[in-house]
């Protein structure tokens, strides 16, 4: 399935209708929303004196015409590029379960499949599944490395027996998820990073992979400010 993409968009708790509205203004029918979290450093927070930074995680499917027309529309429309407006990532789908799966999510008809030629970025996404509590831990490493901020979700592991065997660990069912986008030349650094603080022999018992992003969204202030420091 090489035209069809999981799309994320990570925004303002606080904005999170306008994005709604503006998703169902361009024909998107199927939108999840999914409360997560900023990682701020901690020391920066009880600095400023205010809590951790409150997100939204809005993800569909999408087909590649409708999203290169709703990058566009991010960037002119919500102003997506400007601080603190948010950022949206594409990942390719290898495979898709059934048309009715994909009809429920895009009225889009595919009679072929091609690959665009430009189907990647310069962007990954870097996924580390870890024991809940350890968001520091594993973003002290990850900066370490060169990345910049994340975004954290809840989760609850299902699989915690067959971990144990597997590893030789005693792992907890609470988990967190820590999503990272990062530019392509730094990947491998961060993750390696993250696996030498965090892996799985140590307490935070990181699991890290990373995911293609064929488009993006609200980046062009950061590599501006990247640029310029350089």
């Amino acid at each position: 399935m090489k035209n069809v993409f999981f799309l994320i968009t990570i925004i303002r708790r606080s904005d999170t209708k306008e994005y709604e509205e503006f998703y169902k203004a361009h024909g998107v029918g199927t939108l999840y929303a999914l409360n997560c979290n900023g990682t701020v450093h901690e020391k920066t927070l009880d600095l400023l004196g205010i809590e951790r930074s409150e997100k939204s995680m809005l993800i569909t499917i999408t087909d590649g015409d409708s999203l290169k027309n709703l990058t566009r529309a991010l960037s002119s429309e919500m102003k997506i590029d400007l601080p603190d407006r948010g950022v949206a990532v594409a990942v390719p789908l290898s495979s898709i379960g059934g048309a009715a799966t994909l009809q429920y999510f895009t009225d889009a008809e595919f009679s072929a499949e091609k690959e665009s030629k430009d189907m990647y970025s310069d962007y990954e996404l870097i996924m580390a599944i870890y024991e809940k509590g350890f968001t520091e831990t594993v973003m002290d490493a990850a900066r370490s490395a060169g990345a910049g901020g994340g975004t954290t979700i809840r989760a609850k592991g299902t699989g915690a027996k067959a971990a144990e065997k597997f590893f030789g660990i005693s792992l907890a069912e609470e988990k967190e998820i820590v999503f990272i986008v990062s530019d392509v030349n730094k990947k491998k650094d961060i993750m390696k990073a993250i696996m030498r603080d965090a892996g799985v022999n140590t307490p935070a018992h990181a699991l890290v992979f990373s995911l293609p992003v064929s488009e993006t969204a609200g980046f062009r202030f950061a590599d501006t400010i990247a640029k310029e420091a350089e």
